[in-house]
């Protein structure tokens, strides 16, 4: 089974999203942790129906290399993003993790991502499905 980190904070709305979208589409064929930078975040996630939740930068360092895909906007790998509830420890065990990244590039911290089409969220959530589908299927073909 797929073990998917999806990352988020402030609000937890993207985040909350793509848990749900994944739900949806792959039901309990993915084994979702929620990894939020605060308590609102990851319990926004729980309730869109990840089946694990954690919080904070501990738990986000120590997950990030037990899953296989970490999903979240291009801030999970910025140092002080979110208006600096995303540490420098937590960009860093992202970035170093094994797992595949699958980051939304959500032009929030004033970075622009030259190449890349401004799409509407639910447009972008929609091709992290079909990459996670993508990778589904590879994980069978090598069972």
């Amino acid at each position: 089974m797929l073990k998917v980190a999806v990352v988020d904070g402030q609000g937890g709305g993207i985040g909350s999203l793509i848990v749900k979208r994944l739900k949806d589409e792959f039901g309990e064929t993915l084994e979702i942790i929620a990894l939020g930078t605060n308590a609102a975040a990851t319990s926004a996630m729980m309730k869109s129906r990840s089946n694990k939740g954690a919080t904070g930068e501990n738990a986000i360092s120590l997950n990030a290399n037990r899953v296989d895909m970490i999903i979240g906007s291009l801030s999970i790998v910025l140092p002080n993003a979110m208006l600096g509830e995303l540490t420098h420890k937590m960009a860093e065990a992202i970035v170093s993790s094994h797992a595949k990244k699958i980051l939304l590039p959500l032009n929030q911290e004033g970075i622009d991502v030259v190449g890349v089409a401004k799409e509407p969220l639910p447009h972008m959530v929609e091709k992290v499905i079909e990459i996670v589908r993508e990778e589904i299927g590879k994980e069978t073909q090598h069972v």
